[in-house]
Parts: C-alpha cells; structure tokens; sequence
C-alpha cells in the first residue's frame, strides 16, 4: 500500500515527463510579453490582463490554466478520454507519460473548468486543490503566424481562408474533452461561456477547428457525413477543403434521401453544439487512424454567430462572470 503523501515510481516518473513532445517546428519562437503561452520558465500562465476567473456556476469555474501543473492536469484529462475511454492508439512516451501530449500544448492557451467541490488530491496538512473535469485548447492565429502555423492545417488547407481573410483575426479550437460524469448541459454552457468571453477579450472574429466523430469507416458515418456536406457546408467565401491527400468525400447520399432526425441523432454533441451555435463545416473529411475518429471542420464567424446563443452568454460574457 503506497504510504500517504508519497508518489508511486510510475507517478513519479510521470511528473518530470516534459509538458509538450518534440517542439523543433517552434524553435525559434518567442512568445510576446504578457502572453499567457510561455511553458519554458514561468510557473504562472497568468497574464497581466487576464481575468483571474472568467465564469462560476456554483462549485464549477472556468479560466485559463495558471500553471504548467494545470496543463499536465489536463493532458492527463485528454489521455483518459481519447485514450482510455475511446480508442486512440498511444505511442510509448504517451502511454509512459499518462498524458495526450503534442508541441501546440507549448503555444495554445488552455481553458480548464474545475470543480471546487471534488479536490483532485489532499495531501496531509495541504490545501484542497480543484479537479480539472473539462479543458479546451485556445490557438490564437497571432501566436500561431508566429510558430509556424495552426494544428488544423494537418488536416485542411486553411491558408486559403486566411488569405482570404487578411483583415480577420482566427482562434483555433481543439482538444475539446469532458469528463464523463461531466457530460452535461452545465458544463457546456461554462465551457461556451469561457470561449464566449476569450474571444471577447481578444477581438476574435472568427473561430475554426477540427471536431470528430468516433470510427474511421466513413461508410458507416454516410448519413450525418451526407446531413452535413448538404445541408450545413460553408459558403464559397468561407469554403476550406481538406488536405487532397487526406480527403473523404462526404457526399455519400443524396439530400433527398436524408432523415433529418435521424441524421442529427448520429450527430457527435459537439458537433451539434457547434450547429446550434452557427457554425458551418468545411469541404471533406479527414480519417485520423491515431485518434481512431473521423474529423470534420468547423468554420464559425462570429458575426454569423446565432444571435440567441450571443444574448444569452452577453455581449460582455457577463451571464456566468464571477
């Protein structure tokens, strides 16, 4: 029995574990002062600036991690789920380290909410520290120009969009991940209103990402694939194809032949969230055999936001503010 307050030999190997993996594509970058993405030498991540709390709804808060010890905390999260509860493929740093890990961890913001009444772990005479029960990973295209590009351009030719776009400012969202008993309407809306507020605070106008479905059979995922390349594809202007490469058709029915209820229950609730939010979804899809998923992209102007969804946050994302 492992004695109180000691770490067992994998945990202890697991904590000196380096936060991101092989960060050479970022070598020369360096972060501009005040962003709350510099990992090498600072424990904080708190920018000046930068709220402390963006939102509470009762024992839950959502805010940007602080601290390098929060960012292995929710690459742990990220590992139980994509790894241990889905079906991605881990390689041997990642099944030693415990934690879905990658280079962008050391670039990217990252939007935690925590529970305050579930302490992570009580160490004798110390204090209660929160769970991380849900992350999201922020990717501002600043930060991103200056590293040397956004994660989704693995899988789509977004430069295209931002050449079309010169005048607009993108973030990048990714590694959206829920702890299971967390899985509801009130974790969302933190998370949303968490998102809601940060692009607020840096004059985001538009936002895009990949989001998945479980499986790498594009047959079987032909309805909501189909529902979506018909009835929820972006306009020209905004019109991202995936990589030729990578491409998978998503038009594997016929519009008329589409039950539209049927096709929005096979819809992944992220995905359907984003809908609801107003987004719309890029030209193709993209089998990810590490992930185990079948990755759509998301394209959501924020001036094309649903205005319900933007009144109920607040135009000052002032619903949950603490």
């Amino acid at each position: 029995m492992r004695q109180q307050g000691k770490l067992s030999p994998t945990r202890l190997v697991r904590k000196f574990i380096p936060l991101h993996r092989d960060t050479s594509r970022f070598a020369n970058w360096k972060p501009d002062q005040g962003s709350a993405s510099d990992l090498q030498d600072a424990e904080t991540r708190h920018a000046p600036g930068v709220p402390i709390t963006l939102g509470r709804i009762g024992s839950l808060e959502v805010r940007l991690a602080r601290k390098a010890s929060e960012i292995r905390k929710a690459q742990e999260l990220r590992y139980q789920v994509f790894y241990e509860e889905m079906s991605a493929i881990a390689d041997g740093q990642t099944l030693a380290s415990g934690r879905d890990a990658d280079a962008f961890d050391d670039i990217c913001d990252h939007l935690l909410v925590l529970d305050h009444d579930v302490p992570a772990r009580t160490k004798p005479f110390g204090r209660r520290k929160p769970s991380i029960v849900a992350t999201y990973r922020l990717l501002r295209q600043g930060v991103a120009e200056r590293a040397g590009g956004f994660y989704t351009a693995g899988e789509y030719d977004i430069q295209s969009l931002l050449d079309a776009k010169p005048d607009l400012n993108f973030l990048e969202l990714g590694r959206s991940c829920v702890l299971k008993p967390y899985r509801n309407k009130r974790t969302v809306e933190l998370l949303w209103h968490g998102i809601w507020a940060y692009v607020l605070m840096h004059g985001i106008d538009a936002m895009i990402g990949c989001a998945s479905f479980e499986g790498t059979d594009p047959n079987r995922l032909a309805l909501p694939l189909s529902y979506l390349h018909h009835f929820a594809r972006t306009p020209d202007e905004w019109r991202v194809r995936a990589l030729d490469e990578r491409f998978v058709d998503m038009d594997r029915m016929p519009a008329e032949a589409i039950d539209l209820r049927a096709a929005l229950r096979e819809m992944p609730p992220l995905i359907k969230g984003y809908l609801r939010l107003g987004a719309q979804i890029g030209d193709g899809a993209v089998v990810d055999h590490q992930f185990g998923t079948t990755d759509v992209l998301i394209v959501a102007p924020v001036a094309s936001l649903n205005a319900r969804y933007v009144n109920y946050y607040g135009s000052g994302a002032e619903r949950f503010a603490a």
